[in-house]
């Protein structure tokens, strides 16, 4: 049993929202009781204490769509790649990475981005990988080290037939085996949902070969209008907008998440609404990208649920919330928009969307929930409690002030290292595969030795 005390909580419970000198009782992977820390140190005298030393203690951030594929790809510069447009962004960097990706790639790809979410607090991640190089056991890997390092996770590949029909069925069988995976283990820390890439990427007939394969399993993980490739192929090879042509191909539904949503219409909202299906937004990726801003205010108001990823731009789920504030506003054109919503998004919608997949509840601070609870140091200088919070978030914090991190009732990293995970092990196997990746992707030789 652990003890997570002598700090101010933030629940997100509405029952019993903020202790200004409380504590977490831990018992195994639930949340045991909460409460006033002196009371709950005497009730649980032999509980092995995890000192917040005066700090927020908080429920684990969800990310709700990320890349792990994206892992080696920090400082990464690619010889004679300039894209100008989305299309060359994605051929000439992303998709020219996972050309080049081995399991071994994919592997250090998830520890890579693992351990960051760990150190940002993030507990719970959506991932949508990409490894065309090498597709069989790829969604196995990650896995496998989504398990070493103890993260929760909901896993999908990206279907594509960019290189190919035999890329493609790969693809779809490796979506199709690790869904079976799942529901043969029944692991509420590892969970499937059958992916796609961009519609433009995908035919009717290959939509076809998914739902079949998928049979009512799970839901799709999904690229929607995130470029206007989309809505140009749909409207000139379909005769239909992107949201539509999902529709008649049986992809929408409660459990499927479109991710980006950035060139949708009101009638294709009005499908997202009615078919209970989810999106997420990814502000800072959508940005970078040049690909403009998704119409989230429309979609909330018309009572879409719709989650806060990163799109793998970053593992700081405050860093996301920051941007989608501000870039929201700058669309808008006004000054008081997107505070509540962006707060929404990160903190009610995100467990929300776990919530389909994961059986304890998560992103909350309760009896019963999963014991995934973080500390982060931040001394403010303004007054602080449930009311203001969001603010703190929005202005304040970042994820670099974590300090603790539990998932699941287990202490992965406690004052600001890591707890039985050997980093550096692993930061030395993860540069030999990025250099070999950088190397087969520049046509040149990078010693790991050099960079250690």
């Amino acid at each position: 049993m652990l003890l997570v005390g002598n700090g101010r909580v933030f629940t997100l419970d509405d029952a019993n929202p903020y202790l200004k000198d409380g504590a977490v009782v831990i018992d195994g992977e639930v949340i045991r009781e909460v409460g006033p820390f002196a009371a709950m140190k005497e009730k649980y005298p032999d509980a092995e204490f995890v000192d917040a030393h005066g700090q927020l203690i908080l429920p684990g951030f969800i990310n709700a769509h990320t890349h792990i594929y994206s892992g080696l790809a920090r400082g990464l510069a690619i010889k004679d790649n300039n894209p100008t447009n989305f299309f060359e962004v994605l051929d000439g960097t992303w998709w020219n990475i996972d050309r080049h990706l081995s399991i071994d790639g994919t592997k250090a790809c998830a520890y890579a981005t693992i351990l960051d979410c760990i150190r940002d607090g993030v507990t719970t991640i959506f991932d949508h990988h990409a490894s065309f190089a090498e597709i069989p056991g790829s969604l196995f890997a990650i896995k496998d080290v989504a398990k070493e390092l103890g993260i929760r996770s909901c896993l999908c590949y990206e279907v594509s037939e960019r290189d190919g029909e035999e890329k493609c069925d790969q693809a779809i069988k490796e979506n199709a085996d690790f869904i079976t995976w799942a529901e043969q283990e029944n692991d509420d820390m590892i969970k499937a949902m059958f992916g796609g890439h961009a519609l433009f990427t995908i035919s009717d007939k290959t939509f076809r070969k998914m739902v079949e394969a998928n049979n009512g399993r799970t839901g799709f993980h999904i690229h929607v209008s995130e470029g206007m490739n989309d809505v140009w192929d749909s409207l000139q090879n379909y005769g239909c907008r992107s949201v539509e042509r999902l529709l008649n191909n049986d992809i929408l539904g409660p459990k499927t998440m479109l991710g980006h949503c950035i060139h949708l219409n009101g009638d294709e909202m009005d499908i997202i609404k009615e078919t209970q299906t989810m999106a997420v937004n990814n502000p800072e990726s959508n940005m970078g990208n040049a690909v403009g801003c998704a119409p989230v205010l429309q979609m909330l108001k018309k009572g879409i649920l719709v989650g806060m990823g990163t799109d793998a731009y970053t593992h700081d789920m405050l860093e996301s919330l920051k941007v989608f504030l501000i870039i929201q506003r700058h669309n808008a054109g006004l000054p008081n928009v997107a505070f509540g919503e962006a707060l929404q998004m990160l903190l009610d919608n995100n467990r929300k969307i776990c919530a389909k997949y994961f059986k304890k509840p998560l992103g909350v601070l309760k009896e019963g929930a999963a014991a995934d609870v973080i500390v982060m140091d931040y001394k403010p200088f303004t007054p602080i409690d449930e009311q203001n919070l969001g603010g703190h978030m929005l202005f304040g914090l970042m994820g670099k002030n974590c300090r603790t991190t539990i998932i699941n009732g287990k202490v992965l990293y406690k004052d600001r290292e890591f707890v039985l995970i050997d980093e550096e092990k692993i930061n030395a196997w993860t540069m030999e595969q990025a250099c070999r990746l950088w190397g087969d992707l520049n046509q040149t030789t990078y010693n790991a030795a050099d960079y250690l």
